[in-house]
C-alpha cells in the first residue's frame, strides 16, 4: 500500500511538472507574439534566449516593378525575434561606461577666480598622468582665463559633441596606442564638426588637406569626401600622428607637426641649436604653430576640468553606441531612406557627414556604409529588397539623372587661359611656383595661353 501511495504521488508530481512547463512554453509564445514586447525589465542574465522560440512573419514578396514608387514604406516591419536580441543588448549599454549620460560628475560650484597657484597645481597633475610636457606659463594661463570669461558656453557645446565623438575617437587611440588626451586635438581642429573647412582647404574632423589625406587612404571623389568621414578620417589621423611621433619621440613635437609639417619642426630643431623640447624651439616655429601646441593644452584643461568650473554638456540626443552601419547594396539617396524610415534628414546628415549630395554610392572596391540609429537598423535590414526596389524606382522616374561619380587624382593637368600667371595658379592650388616650375621642368615663369601644367595641389 506505501508504495502504491509512494508511485501515485511521484506520478502527481512529474504531471504538475509537465503542466508547469505546458504553461511557461506559452508564456513565451506569448512575449514573443504579442504586438509590443515589453523587455524594459528583463537583462540577458535572467531571460534565457535559446528558451524564446521566434515567430516570423511570412509575407509574399511584391514585384520588383514601380508600384513600389507609392508604397507606404514608413509602415515596414522588423523581425520579431531579432529585436528581442537588439532591445536586451541596448539596455545593456545604456547602463554601462559607454553611456556619457549616465556617468554622474559631481558639480562644484563656479570658482569666482582661477588663481595662478591653483592653476600651476592642476597643470602638474596633468603633466603626471599624461606623456604631454604641460609646463605653466603666462600665454597658457592667459588662454584658459579668456577661455573661462568668454568661452564657456562654447565649451558646454563642445561636450555635448564629445559624448558622440570621443568614445569612437578613443577606440581608435588606444587601437594605435596614442595617449587617449589625443582626443582634444580634434576639438582644436575642428570644434569636432566633421563639415569644417579651413580657408586653404583642409576639411574634416582632423583637417586633413587632400594630399594628405591621400597619403592615409582618404579618398574624394565627385559623391563622397572621406575627409569628413569620422571613423575614417580618426584612424588615418592616428597612423599620422603615430608616424609623427616615431619621427621625434616627442608628442608635442607631433603636434607641432601635426599643425605645420615636420620640415618646419626640424628647421626651428636647428635655429634653437639643437633644443627638443617644444617650449625651447616655440619662438623658432611659424606663429600660428607656436600657438597651437598652448591652444591643444588649454582646451585639455578646460575638458578635464570642466566641473570645477561648472561647465556641463546638456544630454546629448544620440550616444555613439546608439548606432551602428550598414554597407549598402545599391545606390540610394538620403531622401530615399527617409521614404523608407522616420528618420529625420538632419539626423541623417549628422550621421553621414561624408556623403557631398546626399547620395551614397555603390562603387567597386569602395567600402561605403550607411549610419544609422540602432532603433532603424532592424526594419532597414529586415526590408532591403523593397527599400531598394523602392530607390530603383523613384530613380527611374527622375527627370535629371544623378551626376556623374568621378574621382580626384593626385595629378591634375591645367590649361592656361587668359590673364593667367604662376602666383595666380600657385595659390588656387596650394602650392608654390617653384614646385609647379619643378614639375613642368621650367626655367622661367613665363606661360603662353593654352600650355598644360602638370600639378600636384594641396586642395581643390
Amino acid at each position: 500500500m506505501k508504495f502504491n501511495i509512494s508511485f501515485l504521488l511521484i506520478g502527481l508530481f512529474f504531471q504538475l511538472q509537465a503542466q508547469e512547463n505546458t504553461l511557461q512554453s506559452k508564456r513565451l509564445d506569448t512575449i514573443v507574439k504579442t504586438e509590443e514586447i515589453q523587455v524594459i525589465s528583463k537583462s540577458i542574465d535572467t531571460l534565457q534566449l535559446s528558451e524564446i522560440k521566434p515567430t516570423l512573419i511570412q509575407t509574399e514578396p511584391a514585384p520588383l516593378t514601380e508600384t513600389y514608387i507609392n508604397e507606404d514604406l514608413s509602415m515596414l516591419s522588423d523581425d520579431e525575434y531579432a529585436k528581442i536580441i537588439d532591445d536586451l543588448w541596448f539596455s545593456e549599454l545604456e547602463n554601462s561606461p559607454l553611456n556619457i549620460n549616465k556617468i554622474d560628475i559631481l558639480i562644484h560650484s563656479d570658482e569666482t577666480e582661477l588663481t595662478t597657484a591653483i592653476f600651476k597645481e592642476r597643470l602638474a597633475y596633468l603633466n603626471s598622468k599624461t606623456p604631454f610636457n604641460i609646463e605653466y606659463n603666462e600665454i597658457l594661463e592667459a588662454i584658459v582665463k579668456s577661455f573661462l570669461k568668454h568661452k564657456k558656453d562654447k565649451y558646454a557645446k563642445l561636450l555635448e559633441k564629445a559624448s558622440y565623438y570621443f568614445p569612437m575617437i578613443e577606440a581608435q587611440l588606444a587601437k594605435y596606442d596614442i595617449p587617449l588626451e589625443m582626443k582634444y586635438l580634434a576639438v582644436v581642429e575642428s570644434a569636432l564638426n566633421p563639415n569644417a573647412k579651413s580657408p586653404v582647404g583642409a576639411t574634416g574632423l582632423w583637417q586633413f588637406m587632400y594630399q594628405t589625406g591621400k597619403q592615409f587612404n582618404l579618398n574624394v571623389s565627385s559623391y563622397v569626401d572621406e575627409r569628413s568621414d569620422a571613423q575614417k578620417s580618426t584612424e588615418a589621423a592616428c597612423k599620422y600622428l603615430k608616424a609623427l611621433n616615431n619621427t621625434f619621440q616627442d608628442w608635442d613635437l607631433a603636434l607641432a607637426a601635426y599643425n605645420s609639417g615636420p620640415g618646419n619642426v626640424s628647421k626651428a630643431i636647428r635655429r634653437a641649436k639643437g633644443y627638443r623640447n617644444y617650449w625651447n624651439i616655440r619662438d623658432f616655429l611659424p606663429r600660428e604653430t607656436a600657438s597651437y601646441v598652448p591652444l591643444f593644452y588649454a582646451t585639455m584643461y578646460m575638458f578635464e576640468f570642466a566641473d570645477v568650473h561648472n561647465i556641463k554638456a546638456s544630454e546629448n540626443k544620440l550616444q555613439f553606441f546608439e548606432v551602428d552601419s550598414i554597407r549598402v547594396q545599391q545606390q540610394i539617396t538620403f531622401d530615399q531612406i527617409t521614404q523608407a524610415i522616420p528618420i529625420e534628414k538632419n539626423v541623417l546628415k549628422f550621421l553621414n557627414p561624408q556623403y557631398k549630395l546626399e547620395i551614397i554610392p555603390v562603387i567597386k572596391d569602395r567600402d561605403y556604409s550607411l549610419v544609422l540609429p540602432k532603433s532603424f537598423i532592424g526594419s532597414f535590414v529586415q526590408n532591403e529588397d523593397r527599400i531598394y526596389a523602392y530607390a530603383k524606382a523613384d530613380d527611374a522616374k527622375r527627370e535629371k539623372p544623378l551626376p556623374k561619380y568621378t574621382e580626384m587624382n593626385n595629378r591634375i593637368r591645367y590649361k592656361v587661359k587668359n590673364g593667367d600667371f604662376l602666383g595666380k595658379i600657385a595659390r588656387r592650388y596650394g602650392v608654390s611656383v617653384a614646385k609647379i616650375k619643378r614639375w613642368n621642368g621650367m626655367r622661367s615663369t613665363k606661360l603662353r595661353i593654352g600650355q598644360r601644367l602638370i600639378i600636384y595641389p594641396r586642395r581643390m
